[in-house]
């Protein structure tokens, strides 16, 4: 089969062909139709967290495609069935972790893409516990960026615990993760205040993306930032924000943007720290927590929302050959919504 890898941090991914992976016990054989680029895919290229995959690898954790082998052991799929195969690869399933439905915190967890081979190839293996069922009316390459950038917004927002009718922010609202996070909180009743840069990003906000308020960053420094978050919701600021900006700045102003009792979510991931108001956080009792991707209900749930044509993704499709020219164009900040590349016809 056709795949592209990782032979050596920090240099193009080769197109190289390699032999179709068999399916062990408990695991399908997933022939791709189409797999979303995510900028973590950027991450296993360059080799940049402190943990590295062993190379070669096959990066790729959004992957949409159809059964086309079953291992012994599987009762629960079938060849034909639509399938996704996401970043939780699988885990340990006796942890305590595991048991309460966290098993996206697994200390025993492996990830599609960075421990295991991934997506960016004509076929892929995946554990069929772990996988998410494609809903008949979304098509491979809708169901592709659900399979990330839809369950890691989708469960962040679950996590800022705000209820519909209530304000979020979502800083860095219109990028490949944030286009789709803010039809995710349109489709659970929130009301969204789109944080971004420029004002294409804001006519793409407020006129496609349907929220109620915009504001840009441009020219602003963070404490204007926070005011004119709280003064679009309703003067008090939002009931909750998500981070999605990788920039160490944004997780400060997540925080000090909301009103008492507010929770801010972080999932990008910038290297380094930032400073926490200590006084507005005790005394308003805000939180702020971390959210990595979504449990195996989670993904699900996300690919059934996006099913019920509630999330339409912004999506470019490419050839598995323009991966080198994909991760440039992503490392450059010029793609708007999200990549795929097209495997296989449908």
């Amino acid at each position: 089969m056709k795949a592209a890898v990782v032979e050596q941090f920090g240099k193009p991914l080769a197109i190289r062909e390699v032999p179709v992976p068999e399916p062990g016990y408990g695991q399908v054989l997933i022939k791709i139709i189409a797999s979303g680029v995510c900028h973590t895919d950027l991450h296993v290229r360059d080799g940049d967290w402190y943990v590295k995959p062993n190379l070669p690898i096959i990066p790729g954790h959004e992957g949409a495609g159809v059964v086309v082998k079953v291992g012994e052991g599987v009762s629960t799929l079938k060849v034909g069935d639509r399938v996704g195969s996401a970043w939780l690869h699988d885990s340990c399933g006796h942890c305590h972790y595991c048991r309460a439905g966290w098993e996206t915190v697994c200390g025993h967890q492996a990830q599609t893409g960075f421990a295991s081979n991934g997506c960016f190839a004509e076929y892929s293996i995946a554990e069929a516990e772990y996988i998410g069922v494609i809903p008949d009316g979304l098509s491979y390459s809708q169901a592709a960026p659900v399979l990330c950038a839809g369950v890691t917004t989708y469960k962040a927002l679950k996590e800022t615990e705000v209820k519909p009718g209530q304000w979020v922010a979502i800083l860095g609202a219109c990028g490949g993760l944030g286009h789709v996070g803010v039809q995710y909180a349109k489709a659970m009743g929130m009301k969204v205040c789109a944080v971004d840069f420029g004002e294409e990003r804001g006519n793409y906000a407020m006129n496609t993306l349907g929220c109620r308020s915009y504001v840009d960053v441009k020219g602003r420094s963070s404490e204007e930032i926070v005011a004119a978050v709280k003064k679009a919701c309703d003067g008090e600021g939002s009931h909750g924000s998500v981070v999605l900006a990788p920039a160490l700045p944004a997780f400060r102003q997540g925080l000090d943007m909301l009103r008492p009792v507010g929770t801010c979510v972080g999932i990008a991931l910038p290297p380094g720290e930032f400073s926490v108001d200590l006084f507005s956080m005790i005394l308003h009792r805000k939180t702020m927590r971390g959210s990595i991707v979504g449990t195996r209900q989670d993904l699900n749930e996300a690919l059934e929302i996006a099913g019920d044509g509630l999330v339409h993704c912004t999506v470019e499709e490419r050839k598995l050959e323009d991966i080198n020219t994909v991760l440039e164009d992503m490392h450059a900040g010029k793609i708007k919504g999200r990549v795929v590349l097209r495997i296989a016809n449908e």
